[in-house]
């Protein structure tokens, strides 16, 4: 689901591109979503949720209420803290890998719109990996996107496709896709969202092809069980 939030008219969210935020449960309780939306249009605070069972605030979006309280609809009204966190656009001039796991497209989203929409000029080639062509959900958006910016450059990659999905899309995980296009990495930043066994791979293999210390730039996001304060749904499935 795309969430999309209005803040008061006299306060403004300022935070930069990849960052995100917390929504304060009526519990005490925090989940933690990325800005899909750019640091520039930023009237509207955009997240992308997916659905958790028994998630204390995906559960209320998709209407099952949790723990107790109403469901949320429009003119809701929620507490938010932010900006949170170091994962961030860094201004570039060379070439730089973008990799999205799941909904780990959302902060990947807000910098390569914050990219396009600026003018900044550097090549980019976005993966983003999912289990199936349903949880590519902004697939056609990224497309347009690149018809319209020869800078951008981009690939699917899905774990359990079927034999339908893989006769239009890359099969396999997405850090070896990378990887078979790019088996040299010393020219590229890489900017990477999504589960924690993607980013852990990342981290393990990508320097010994030649990622430079220091350039791969990172969240890792996961789900919320009740009691822990973590990403709920902004994160591929396990």
């Amino acid at each position: 689901m795309q969430v999309m939030l209005r803040l008061p008219a006299v306060e403004r969210l300022r935070f930069r591109a990849g960052q995100y935020l917390d929504v304060l449960l009526p519990s005490g309780r925090r989940r933690s979503f990325s800005i899909a939306s750019p640091p520039h249009d930023s009237e509207l605070i955009e997240l992308h949720v997916r659905r958790v069972p028994g998630g204390g605030f995906s559960e209320r979006l998709f209407g099952a209420g949790g723990e107790g309280t109403a469901v949320l609809g429009l003119g809701s009204l929620l507490r938010i803290e932010g900006p949170v966190g170091q994962f961030i656009y860094r201004d570039g001039s060379g070439p730089a890998l973008m990799v999205a796991g799941g909904t780990g497209f959302a902060p990947i989203k807000s910098m390569l719109r914050h990219v396009l929409e600026t003018g900044i000029r550097r090549r980019i080639h976005l993966y983003w990996g999912a289990r199936h062509t349903q949880d590519l959900y902004e697939e056609a958006r990224v497309l347009e996107w690149v018809r319209r910016c020869p800078q951008l450059s981009f690939t699917a990659v899905l774990s359990e496709a079927t034999a339908a999905e893989a006769a239009h899309h890359r099969v396999g995980f997405v850090h070896d896709a990378v990887l078979a296009d790019y088996p040299d990495l010393s020219a590229f930043e890489v900017y990477a969202a999504g589960p924690p066994a993607m980013i852990e791979a990342m981290r393990a293999v990508f320097p010994r092809h030649g990622l430079p210390a220091g350039r791969l730039y990172f969240d890792s996001f996961d789900y919320a069980p009740d009691s822990k304060r973590e990403k709920e749904a902004a994160g591929a499935a396990p």
